[in-house]
């Protein structure tokens, strides 16, 4: 049961009419450095933030401000080279054993290989809900955009601005849908060669270390919980109503498409063996 200070924001978020930042905003304004050891970096007066692997330690951030429904924007550059065995995890998430999440997470690779971008959303402490994708251009070569947008009806993930997930609100039909639980943003950079590249079977080469990932241009046009004058009906403008009522129009879902047929590598609403009982619910909305 969500408590009264998140229905409140909740109910709030539905008169959301303006709040945003019009430019990138400053990384030592907007997070706090969790762990690593001096691993992670805040570089270029706040425009630049930077994680690091190595064997001894990764490292990881996170936002000042919970955040329940918005649009999320970062630039990732991604870990050149030999990249297997390391994970860069981008998501948003509440805490707890009933959390809610929604992820990207960056599966390193061998070079020359695709790196697999991993997304997931969980509900009330339950994902399995994978999706998984290459892309069509190099992630370690330049910065990329992916963004979030996380409304009351769906969640839709992008890369570049070319949406590559939707994933519907279908409480409808008995599953539950993340709409209460404020999440924090968080990014980490750590070792996970028991099963990130190829399930497992290529292991972090330690010699190229240390690994290194790089983020720019964040920007969150979002209610923020701790701040109700961010979800307030003053100053009227389309830019916060695009969000909080975003759907795929026919151009979008026909690049959404695209992206399916030419670089989803996995789907849990097509696994049959993982479910043999049938698909999950969910997929009737969602594949």
């Amino acid at each position: 049961m969500a408590s009264s200070s998140s229905k409140f924001v909740f109910l709030m978020c539905f008169m959301i009419s303006a709040f945003g930042n019009a430019i990138a905003a400053k990384f030592d304004q907007e997070f706090d450095i969790t762990w690593g050891d001096g691993r992670a970096k805040i570089l270029n007066n706040g425009d630049l933030l930077t994680l690091s692997l190595d064997k001894i330690s990764g490292s990881g951030f996170q936002s000042k401000n919970e955040y329940l429904f918005g649009k999320i924007d970062m630039q990732l550059k991604l870990v050149p080279g030999n990249s297997a065995g390391t994970v860069t995890a981008y998501y948003l998430s509440s805490q707890g054993p009933t959390h809610d999440e929604i992820d990207f997470e960056f599966l390193g690779n061998l070079s020359g290989d695709p790196y697999t971008l991993h997304t997931n959303v969980f509900s009330q402490g339950k994902g399995n809900r994978e999706q998984q994708f290459h892309l069509w251009f190099d992630p370690t070569a330049d910065f990329h955009t992916y963004s979030i947008t996380w409304n009351p009806q769906r969640i839709i993930f992008y890369v570049d601005g070319t949406p590559i997930r939707e994933y519907k609100n279908s409480e409808s039909m008995g599953v539950s849908y993340p709409k209460n639980q404020p999440m924090r943003i968080y990014s980490s950079l750590w070792n996970a060669d028991d099963w990130a590249t190829r399930g497992g079977l290529v292991k972090t080469d330690w010699s190229q270390a240390p690994f290194s990932a790089s983020y720019r241009n964040f920007n969150a046009n979002a209610c923020i919980t701790s701040s109700p004058s961010s979800c307030s009906s003053n100053s009227a403008t389309s830019t916060r109503s695009s969000w909080l009522n975003e759907e795929l129009d026919n151009t979008s879902q026909e690049r959404l498409k695209w992206v399916h047929k030419n670089y989803m590598v996995y789907n849990y609403c097509t696994d049959s063996k993982r479910f043999p009982q049938g698909f999950p619910a969910d997929c009737l909305r969602n594949n």
